[in-house]
């Protein structure tokens, strides 16, 4: 049984992505049914932190609805600096947390949540680079691999991306 089959998945990505916490949740995500489209900031293929070449499949200028998305996903490396400074993506992850649909970020990808000014209030990991950024954004720091606080979910690093994952895929389930 496909757990996500109809689910749409924002999966932002930009110049210098961990590849691994870029691929590793995109190929779960559609082993579970779930269509992801991959949004850059342009449409122009990116290297990611290890050299390998992604092409986004739309840039955030061609996003016109929030509504389209059951869950935005942001991978670490160095891209999320690069997205956090696209006022129209932060506007679309925070109209999507609005909705009540998930966000999820690992690593370095917090930065984007934290930017957009939806972590108040709520418990959050990431690399422990962005533990000071995530309680001066006025969230909780929880040293733990993986976890899920009402529609945001995040991941520590990379060797923590089979609990992400796994909350990632329960979170966008059981959003219905």
């Amino acid at each position: 049984m496909l757990r996500l089959q109809g689910k749409i998945i924002g999966y932002f990505v930009a110049q210098h992505v961990e590849e691994l916490e870029f691929w590793v949740p995109v190929m779960r995500l559609r082993e579970e049914g779930a269509k992801v489209v991959i949004i850059g900031l342009s449409r122009q293929t990116i290297r990611g932190y290890h050299g390998l070449e992604i092409t986004p499949e739309i840039s955030i200028d061609e996003v016109e609805d929030a509504s389209a998305f059951d869950g935005l996903v942001i991978p670490g490396g160095f891209a999320p600096d690069f997205l956090r400074r696209n006022q129209k993506l932060l506007q679309l992850v925070g109209e999507v947390y609005a909705r009540g649909n998930i966000i999820g970020s690992i690593c370095h990808g917090g930065w984007v949540p934290i930017s957009a000014g939806i972590v108040r209030g709520h418990r959050a990991t990431g690399t422990t680079a962005i533990k000071d950024d995530i309680e001066n954004a006025g969230g909780t720091w929880v040293d733990l691999p993986a976890l899920r606080d009402g529609n945001l979910v995040w991941g520590r690093v990379v060797d923590d991306l089979p609990g992400f994952c796994y909350e990632l895929i329960r979170g966008l389930e059981e959003r219905g």
